[in-house]
């Protein structure tokens, strides 16, 4: 296994050397894994593509006692594993909280990025503010997390129903579960961060292309602000994926997988 030092602790990471293809560094959701990305790493080597793949701090394999997990913190690695793999000019794809890191990574990397994906990105915002009415209240974020502190399991199992509006099966759900099940207790402070965090002005501000992969059905990033936000781009491009939820990379694979290999490719 591969880790990268930060701030004297680890950060988990995975490098697949592909084969002519385009460099891409995959981002997990908010208590997730890298392994929730399983299938579409299978494709993207597949199709040639270089691979890298972290864990947020707090999660997975990487070190679980941080004092700084915050989304810019998690970007900050995102943008040293780019430096210290020497990638050339990668796509950064990113799923919910992962859709905010990658955007605060792609605005330090600048030019040496070729593009964003946000995969049911929780960017710009993640809850509602003046002028943008789109997602929900800080108190439906520390109702999640005040459920945490009193049944974890439970309450991580709560959010695993809702990742999906499609039906997935039996095992692809208990492995959504036991991934969130490792993350670490620090990782709490990660969604906190996202209340008040906004990204609209980096994300008007990106020079490269985006696009935006997102469910109608989204439970925790509602569809509209997918769209308010793909507006706010130079290049963007958003992609509806009819009756799917928070995780269309599982929900509707093909089609995701289609749209993002094509984007790879232009």
């Amino acid at each position: 296994m591969s880790y990268l030092e930060r701030d004297g602790k680890n950060v988990y990471y995975e490098h697949h050397r592909g084969s002519g293809g385009r460099a891409v560094v995959l981002v997990h959701g908010w208590g997730a894994t890298s392994e929730c990305w399983d299938t579409t790493l299978t494709a993207l080597l597949a199709a040639g593509h270089e691979v890298a793949l972290v864990d947020h701090r707090a999660c997975g394999r990487s070190d679980r006692d941080f004092d700084d997990v915050s989304v810019e913190a998690i970007a900050s690695d995102v943008v040293a594993l780019v430096r210290h793999l020497g990638l050339d000019r990668p796509v950064l794809n990113g799923w919910s909280a992962g859709g905010a890191v990658v955007v605060a990574a792609a605005a330090e990397l600048g030019d040496a990025i070729s593009g964003v994906v946000l995969t049911s990105g929780a960017t710009p915002r993640y809850t509602a503010t003046e002028g943008w009415p789109y997602g929900g209240t800080p108190a439906d974020t520390e109702g999640v997390l005040a459920g945490l502190a009193a049944d974890r399991a439970a309450t991580f199992r709560a959010v695993t129903g809702a990742v999906a509006a499609k039906p997935l099966s039996d095992d692809l759900t208990e492995s959504i579960w036991l991934q969130f099940m490792k993350t670490g207790a620090r990782a709490a402070d990660t969604i906190r961060g996202l209340i008040d965090l906004d990204q609209r002005e980096i994300l008007a501000n990106l020079a490269v292309p985006v696009l935006s992969l997102h469910g109608t059905d989204d439970a925790f990033v509602a569809f509209a602000g997918a769209k308010a936000g793909i507006e706010l781009t130079r290049d963007g491009r958003l992609v509806e994926f009819p009756g799917v939820g928070h995780a269309p990379f599982l929900e509707d694979p093909q089609t995701y997988r289609t749209e993002l290999l094509r984007f790879l490719a232009d």
